[in-house]
């Protein structure tokens, strides 16, 4: 069953995975603005995506901090909680607009539009909700690897994190037919 399958067809009983969980993807989009962003903001869907790729794929941001020379203090297991599919400018989920729709009807976030660039920042609300979050238990291991991910790339611009991904993951990512499930 693929995340995008409407669950009114999904077997009564079934235990439903946190991947088919609109409420889950929220979280982690609002986790990631408010531990990654800079002031409760990140600059460029592609930044946000590349930023997500690395928290979601713990065994990449390893391999990313080894390129870099850098010691990575990810806490993530190393397990895949949620697959991206290669898009045109590298690993991508088609949820993204769905779920920042979700985060900006429900006041806990803002989308601008600056030139060509769109800019998600947290309301007020938004970090009281992201501020709760960082304190459940069940985030933190996700809180930790976010952290790592912020100290490591979260002064890069999207650009040059879309160019590290398809430098270093030529055959994972780059040379994936697109939409296809990327796999550590």
């Amino acid at each position: 069953m693929t995340p995008t399958t409407a669950l009114d067809k999904y077997p009564a009983g079934r235990t439903l995975t946190a991947d088919q969980i609109t409420e889950f993807h929220a979280a982690r989009i609002t986790l990631l603005i408010h531990l990654c962003g800079v002031k409760n903001r990140i600059e460029g869907l592609t930044k946000l995506a590349k930023l997500d790729f690395f928290v979601r794929y713990p065994s990449f941001f390893q391999r990313a901090a080894d390129h870099l020379k850098q010691k990575a203090e990810a806490t993530a297991n190393g397990d895949v909680e949620s697959a991206m599919v290669r898009h045109h400018y590298g690993p991508w989920d088609a949820r993204y607009y769905q779920i920042l729709a979700y985060l900006e009807s429900r006041a806990v976030l803002t989308v601008e539009r600056r030139d060509k660039t769109f800019v998600f920042t947290l309301t007020d609300a938004g970090v009281a909700v992201a501020r709760r979050l960082a304190g459940e238990d069940s985030f933190q291991d996700l809180r930790g690897q976010m952290k790592a991910v912020k100290k490591l790339l979260g002064d890069k611009k999207g650009d040059w994190l879309k160019k590290l991904v398809y430098q270093l993951f030529e055959e994972e990512v780059a040379q994936l037919p697109l939409g296809q499930v990327i796999r550590p």
